[in-house]
């Protein structure tokens, strides 16, 4: 009897065993399913929210004259903002990337020298400036721009001309009032120069802004000037030009009262006069020649 009673239980105990394990492997497989959800969905709102970057081509830093480097610094800051750069090193190895030349060659050797010789971008763009930026280059700079006239250079390429000496003075800028007042200056003599002193302007990007509309404006009123010709105004004191075609009408009409004329030296009436009869009769007939038959 007890034995029977203890298999019964034994058999009870089994089945709710089972039934539990069964209860757990659904739970597991639920918590298991939900799990990769809230993972895909987490990976999908991280690639939609990934910035993304641009890719920006620059030129390559020489270290020659006619290359400006402060140019280039602004192309290299742009590519980096571009390309979501923002890791230190990442940076200084991109804008080494974009040397040539001699300036390439300063770059490696000081890295093979000290391999943390550039601990930043900003450390690379410094002794870059101090290796290849020319000798008191604000110096020079400063005092081309205060004596700068426009010359024969349209009013874009001297608005663009002081643009870049203003880049090159960086420790001690100029300030605005004085920019504008050079820029006016040096501006040739004319309708924009004089429309620019009829106005208070605070910025030197302001006065380049007006002084280019009036230029464009300008130059539209005189090519719409040119394009009209006015007739000709001839002297009426000298010999006036013919017209071929009236002579030609002229001709037409004149042939009919040819009858009409006369000999101007013996005033005889005859159409032959004009185009046979010889000189010689004429000068017979007032007796200063004799025409022998």
């Amino acid at each position: 009897m007890n034995l029977t009673q203890n298999a019964k239980k034994v058999a009870l105990l089994h089945q709710q065993g089972s039934q539990q394990a069964e209860l757990l492997r659904e739970q597991g497989a639920q918590q298991f399913e939900l799990l990769r959800q809230q993972q895909a969905a987490a990976g999908g709102s991280m690639h939609s929210r990934r910035p993304e970057t641009l890719k920006i081509d620059i030129s390559k830093y020489r270290g020659v004259e006619e290359d400006s480097l402060l140019r280039w610094f602004v192309e290299l800051d742009d590519a980096i903002r571009a390309r979501r750069i923002d890791d230190g090193d990442m940076q200084v190895a991109f804008a080494q990337s974009n040397l040539a030349g001699r300036a390439k060659t300063w770059a490696l050797g000081l890295k093979l020298h000290d391999p943390y010789a550039f601990g930043s971008l900003e450390v690379f763009k410094s002794r870059l400036r101090q290796t290849f930026e020319p000798p008191r280059a604000e110096f020079r700079a400063r005092t081309e721009l205060l004596k700068l006239k426009q010359g024969k250079r349209d009013v874009h390429a001297y608005a663009q001309h002081i643009r870049h000496l203003t880049s090159c003075i960086s420790s001690n800028p100029v300030d605005e009032h004085t920019l504008v007042s050079v820029f006016m200056q040096g501006l040739a003599d004319g309708p924009v120069k004089t429309h620019l002193f009829r106005l208070e302007l605070d910025s030197l990007e302001q006065a380049i802004s007006i002084a280019e509309q009036e230029d464009f404006s300008l130059r539209q009123a005189r090519a719409s000037s040119t394009s009209y010709r006015q007739p000709r105004r001839y002297d009426s004191r000298g010999p006036e030009p013919m017209e071929l075609c009236y002579v030609e009408s002229e001709k037409a009409r004149s042939t009919g009262y040819k009858k009409l004329q006369r000999c101007n030296r013996c005033q005889r009436q005859d159409t032959t006069l004009t185009s046979v009869v010889p000189l010689v009769q004429c000068l017979a007939t007032l007796g200063v020649v004799t025409v022998h038959p």
